[in-house]
C-alpha cells in the first residue's frame, strides 16, 4: 500500500509541474539534435539525468498533444 500512495503523490506532483509549464507558458528551449542523440544513448543506457533532460525539453510536446486531445 505505501508504494502505491507514494506513485500517487509523485503523479500528482509531476502533474502539477507539468499545469504549471503550461500556465506560464516557460517551457525550457528544445534540445539540439546533436544534445538530443547523446541524451537518447545515454538514457538507453540506463541513465535517469538525461531521460528526466529529454522529458523536460519536450514538455512543449506534451502540452501540445494534450491541448489536442
Amino acid at each position: 500500500m505505501p508504494g502505491i500512495l507514494s506513485a500517487i503523490i509523485l503523479f500528482i506532483k509531476q502533474l502539477s509541474l507539468l499545469v504549471s509549464y503550461v500556465k506560464n507558458n516557460a517551457f525550457p528551449q528544445p534540445l539540439s539534435e546533436q544534445e538530443e542523440e547523446m541524451h537518447l544513448k545515454l538514457m538507453a543506457e540506463g541513465n535517469i539525468q538525461s531521460r528526466n533532460l529529454l522529458i523536460e525539453h519536450n514538455l512543449r510536446l506534451v502540452a501540445h498533444i494534450v491541448n489536442t486531445l
